[in-house]
């Protein structure tokens, strides 16, 4: 009983020493500048890395996923002979919850673990320490237009993925299926609130990305310069990311719904 308590006991030492470092290196991230030339040079790259690059796996998906979702929800609705309501169904779960969180999992999978490899190659190369002997901050040159991009892409790509499924739900529903295509598109728009569904969104979104980057960045400078750390560095940027996603959509969900 006591080595049990004494291995939890190391455990959550572990996880409160891991979460107060990265604490700390995402608050030097945040108040470093880099010069203000190179702002939009590196906030650009790394929108095109991060968000561009992330496209066509997030279309792909998102049509997929949408004409699921059509599938299954013209299925459950027909049971009940309320298969007008198939867009209202619809765009309420890809907006909600299906757009922000998915969204946010593909981009931990695809963007996450590039950038956790790229500063961690970039460490065990030394460039990082190449970049301070030269008088360059390397947390506001690599880290900090890092965690500005994912902030600018998820939005971006949530919205992109939200419309693509929703199209993907009327393909089946409407063209497929034969669902009256105005009583698809009406009793969506009756439904679906900009304030309440949208913009709660966007904001899990962002709180998303941000979190992501972060994560994807601290394993990356905190990786051990060798081959198998830069792997296990990334495994644990997807594996965290996706935990904390789920978590935070849990809380960010009950919040805007006034559970708490």
């Amino acid at each position: 009983m006591i080595a049990f308590v004494q291995r939890v006991g190391r455990v959550g030492l572990s996880i409160c020493t891991e979460l107060g470092s990265a604490s700390f290196f995402l608050s030097k991230s945040v108040w470093r500048k880099p010069r203000s030339g190179q702002k939009l040079h590196l906030l650009a790259h790394t929108l095109f890395n991060s968000g561009v690059l992330s496209l066509p796996i997030i279309i792909v998906s998102a049509l997929f996923i949408g004409m699921v979702v059509g599938l299954q929800g013209f299925n459950i609705l027909n049971k009940f002979s309320v298969t007008s309501e198939l867009g209202q169904m619809v765009a309420l779960s890809v907006v909600r919850e299906l757009g922000p969180v998915v969204t946010a999992l593909l981009f931990a999978g695809r963007a996450g673990s590039a950038l956790t490899a790229e500063i961690g190659l970039m460490k065990a190369t030394e460039q990082l320490d190449a970049m301070e002997m030269m008088g360059v901050d390397p947390l506001g040159r690599i880290m900090l237009p890092r965690l500005l991009g994912g902030f600018i892409s998820l939005p971006l790509l949530t919205i992109i993925f939200c419309a693509i499924a929703i199209w993907g739900g009327d393909l089946i529903g409407v063209r497929w299926l034969g669902v009256d295509a105005g009583a698809f598109w009406s009793n969506m728009q009756s439904s679906v609130d900009f304030r309440l569904d949208v913009i709660n969104g966007i904001i899990k979104s962002a709180v998303f990305g941000v979190v992501i980057t972060w994560m994807a960045v601290y394993q990356g400078a905190s990786a051990i310069p060798t081959a198998e750390g830069i792997s296990h560095a990334t495994t644990r940027t997807v594996v965290y990311s996706s935990l904390i996603v789920l978590g935070l959509d849990f809380v960010l969900t009950a919040m805007m719904m006034g559970g708490w």
